[in-house]
């Protein structure tokens, strides 16, 4: 029989929450962060190596799924858990935020979105009910619907016309869905920065009734102050018993505000895209292993970690084999930064379920405030 996708809270400190996830494929720690693995892979990492770092779910990607090597040909294949071995839940985005990031590249109608492929100009139609199919072709656990993902900065009158249609949309891709037993369909608030519209897009979405509810529209250039004015009532607009994603986010202090403002998920390039330039997270703050202050520097990378990064090579041997473009430096600083991004999820975890979530984040800026250790 298959495992019903259910959500539970077990403790709160403040607006933050602790829980689990079921789904049929495996349960997700909440909060939880997501490893980016746009094109059927997390860059640089084997799957296993990803859950050796923690994660209990992966991101896949609609648009670039859809175009390369198409949503077809992965169902032909056995869906896109077999085709990435990866067994463990799956989520996917609609393709929404890309009818905003390639905006260049797209036409907008109330019917959905035209694409010209950035592989080949070839022409694509995206709407909710060939969004929803794509996304059951491929098999995810955790779907999402299509929606306007609203650029910032956007006026009163854009925003509520962009969340209007993602409203529209948000019934259209519930009625594609219809009835999956084992997988879930996301809805998506949008509204911009404006309160009223936030409202009136949990509202109607709680109307049409998803499994789960994404904060969309942020981490889109609005800077981190502006971000969290809006989480600061947003997610709570959304029902308290239902996971809460935010999208796209984000660097660690990103993470960390938004778990304290009631955020259950998140996911975000960051951790994959900067191992393979050169930087680190750390409990330190971001260290770039490029600088020549690391060349002949024989100490690890944090030397509390036990990644194998910092468990078996030296900064002085991390900045050679960056410097020399080796492929190594993407794997071992990728696996770090998604190492220390879920170590840091499952301090949040415990912090919150002890009571003693204002000490953690306390510390952790603190420590951050300290900077690197200093150089030899």
């Amino acid at each position: 029989m298959t495992k019903k996708f259910n959500f539970d809270v077990t403790a709160t400190d403040g607006r933050a929450r602790t829980g689990v996830i079921t789904t049929s494929r495996g349960d997700i720690r909440t909060p939880a962060f997501m490893p980016v693995g746009t094109a059927a892979t997390v860059k640089a990492m084997l799957p296993e190596s990803v859950r050796a770092t923690g994660a209990d779910i992966l991101l896949g990607n609609t648009y670039h799924l859809m175009l390369r090597p198409t949503a077809e040909r992965i169902a032909r294949l056995g869906g896109l858990h077999r085709f990435m071995n990866w067994e463990r839940p799956i989520l996917t985005d609609s393709g929404g935020f890309q009818v905003m990031s390639l905006a260049g590249l797209r036409k907008l109608t109330e019917e959905g979105v035209t694409f010209k492929s950035h592989i080949d100009g070839s022409r694509h139609a995206l709407t909710p009910e060939r969004s929803v199919e794509i996304q059951a072709l491929l098999g995810s656990d955790i779907v999402m619907a299509f929606d306007e993902c609203t650029p910032y900065p956007a006026d009163e009158a854009t925003a509520r016309r962009s969340m209007e249609l993602s409203m529209r949309w948000a019934r259209r891709s519930r009625d594609a869905f219809g009835d999956r037993p084992g997988h879930a369909l996301f809805g998506i608030q949008q509204g911009s920065i404006y309160r009223d519209q936030r409202a009136e897009s949990a509202e109607k979405l709680r109307e049409i009734g998803f499994d789960g509810y994404a904060v969309g529209g942020l981490a889109v250039g609005e800077g981190q102050e502006m971000m969290f004015s809006v989480l600061d009532y947003a997610p709570e607009m959304l029902p308290a018993d239902k996971p809460r994603y935010l999208m796209g986010v984000g660097k660690p202090d990103d993470i960390v505000g938004a778990v304290e403002r009631g955020i259950d998920m998140m996911d975000c390039v960051l951790p994959s895209r900067s191992g393979r330039t050169g930087q680190a997270f750390t409990r330190f703050g971001v260290v770039n292993i490029r600088n020549a202050r690391h060349q002949d520097d024989p100490r690890p990378l944090d030397e509390q970690c036990t990644c194998p990064a910092c468990r078996n090579y030296s900064r002085a041997y991390l900045h050679h084999v960056n410097r020399a473009q080796e492929i190594i430096a993407s794997m071992l600083l990728t696996w770090h930064n998604l190492h220390y991004f879920q170590e840091l999820m499952q301090g949040l975890r415990d912090a919150i379920a002890e009571g003693r979530l204002a000490g953690f984040v306390a510390d952790f800026h603190a420590l951050r405030a300290g900077g690197d250790i200093d150089p030899l």
